[in-house]
């Protein structure tokens, strides 16, 4: 009862901020726009406010704002989520505080996927501009089936098998991407860039692509609340308490690993998101998730748009890699949570 009145209490200040923070993010850039201007561009391409709002602005202002920086944020918010989400299901699952969307190889994957795409600029006639995600997504979830495929003993996954199986993947796929990028001449910057994390390249289209897939991820995850916190106990115990162990943990990583794909393939290889977010959600608010997936959702969301703010900025006009600010914003916030933290982390 105490945790779900801290959830009603904390939504609505974790979804403040997440708004106040996007607000801010898209008046941050090399051309000089004021918030006022900013939200009338934005508002005036709203159906019914439209006719509210007199046009004072000239075309390329309002196409830095709606085509450039309002698609980038709102995709930034998306993969923060996804991250976040997945890493908080991956760490519930795995029973590993160290758990993330990286643990599996999904990302590494995806990586590969994506630089086989840069490399030999593959493109298909019915595909274009998506290949790329298309191809990060398809190579991170076939990273997956094979982490399951091997982890598999007399028709049962352990903890132990699937988190070595998936060491044993992302190795051999670290090293299969290792030779392309040894391959690569001037697509070398373009492919380290984008495993570092970018969100760069953004457009509407993007977010056509991701949002989908992380809003029916996130509900039906959802329904997996009970689940996620009898697996907490052990798997003898959830087992007593009427889950099907096997069964749900591989539905929970399908899950996760889809979400993962999605957003690694929009986005690059962004780190520290999936492994921070929630364990700072859990530090601070314990191990219920029915707490810890809807703020690790929103919280996910605030932290990805806020960094991406500060990549673009701090040493503006040149941006910096999404994922090296990801870990120096993140690493010493979590480092101080844990040295405070009395609790264990079930």
């Amino acid at each position: 009862m105490k945790n779900r009145h801290s959830l009603w209490l904390w939504i609505p200040v974790f979804l403040i901020i997440l708004m106040a923070m996007m607000s801010l993010s898209v008046t941050l850039g090399a051309a000089n726009i004021t918030w006022q201007l900013v939200w009338q561009i934005i508002l005036s391409n709203i159906p019914g406010f439209d006719q509210l709002i007199g046009e004072t602005w000239d075309t390329s202002t309002e196409t830095i704002v709606w085509n450039i920086r309002l698609p980038r944020v709102l995709l930034g918010a998306a993969v923060g989520a996804a991250l976040a989400l997945a890493g908080a299901i991956y760490q519930g699952v795995l029973r590993n505080p160290l758990a993330d969307p990286f643990i599996l190889g999904v990302s590494s994957g995806a990586s590969f996927g994506a630089a086989l795409v840069i490399v030999f600029g593959l493109q298909t006639l019915w595909l274009g501009q998506f290949t790329l995600p298309a191809v990060a997504f398809l190579f991170g979830f076939v990273s997956l089936l094979v982490v399951y495929f091997l982890s598999r003993v007399n028709q049962k996954v352990r903890l132990e098998t699937i988190i070595l199986a998936g060491v044993v993947v992302q190795s051999f796929v670290g090293a299969c991407l290792s030779l392309v990028l040894a391959l690569s001449n001037e697509q070398l910057q373009t492919i380290v860039f984008w495993m570092m994390g970018s969100l760069a390249l953004t457009d509407w289209s993007y977010n056509q692509i991701i949002f989908p897939i992380i809003l029916v991820v996130s509900v039906v995850s959802l329904f997996f609340i009970k689940e996620l916190n009898m697996l907490g106990l052990g798997e003898e115990a959830a087992h007593h308490s009427g889950v099907s162990v096997q069964r749900t943990r591989f539905l929970l990583l399908i899950l996760a690993s889809i979400v993962t794909g999605a957003a690694v393939s929009v986005s690059g290889a962004i780190g520290f998101v999936g492994l921070v977010v929630p364990h700072i959600i859990r530090l601070m608010f314990g191990a219920d998730y029915r707490v810890i997936l809807p703020l690790s959702i929103i919280g996910g969301a605030i932290f990805l748009v806020g960094a991406d703010a500060v990549a673009r900025t701090i040493l503006a006009p040149r941006e910096l890699p999404l994922g090296v600010i990801t870990a120096f914003l993140g690493a010493p916030f979590f480092g101080y949570l844990l040295r405070r933290a009395k609790r264990g982390f079930f």
